[in-house]
């Protein structure tokens, strides 16, 4: 099953999540920059300087996936400046037959911490199960990343394991614990998250 997903940006509380536009390379690049220092310590993409090249590049495949039907990557933003990029969040089927899915987000540095990350989750979330009707949701941290583990706990994320040396970032292997998320598991999380301000 193939589901279309609209192209109209979600709100939560206190943000913004819609598709990548072309002119948001700008925005995508000053985001990056600043926080390749934090990026690259668990990001194989992040190694190197970040150009307007991939930038663009990204947005490019972003939509090419949106359009196909096999990921959809929102740009985070806050409605009283819409032109400042947060960070990412995305969703893709990983067993369409099976319903599977698997999220990832990433946060500027200098707005981790401030609950930005759990809340574009949390409404990425109602676009996997509501939107897509996913029945299990993963997400893959590298060991180590103690703010995205944070993130999958407050959601209610159960960890299911570790994947040892999935992925090089640098010149290291990294393990990846698997965390995972059921969609009864979301819906009776659902008061919670409104409680908390993240829907």
């Amino acid at each position: 099953m193939r589901r279309r997903l609209s192209p109209e940006p979600r709100v939560s509380r206190h943000l913004l999540i819609r598709p990548f536009h072309r002119r948001d390379v700008e925005a995508m690049v000053d985001a990056v920059e600043m926080s390749l220092p934090d990026l690259r310590k668990w990001l194989p993409w992040a190694q190197g300087p970040y150009r307007r090249g991939d930038a663009a590049s990204y947005i490019r495949e972003s939509g090419s996936a949106w359009n196909e039907g096999r990921a959809f990557d929102f740009t985070i933003r806050r409605p009283e400046d819409p032109d400042r990029h947060l960070g990412n969040v995305s969703v893709w089927w990983t067993s369409r037959s099976a319903r599977v899915g698997e999220i990832g987000y990433w946060i500027r540095s200098d707005e981790a911490g401030k609950g930005i990350g759990t809340e574009a989750a949390a409404r990425v979330l109602g676009v996997a199960f509501d939107e897509l009707e996913m029945h299990r949701v993963v997400v893959r941290i590298a060991v180590g990343n103690a703010g995205s583990e944070r993130v999958a706990d407050k959601l209610g994320f159960v960890r299911e394991g570790l994947l040892r040396e999935e992925v090089k970032v640098g010149a290291h292997w990294l393990d990846h614990s698997v965390w995972g998320l059921l969609e009864q598991e979301y819906r009776a999380r659902l008061v919670e998250y409104a409680a908390a301000g993240w829907l």
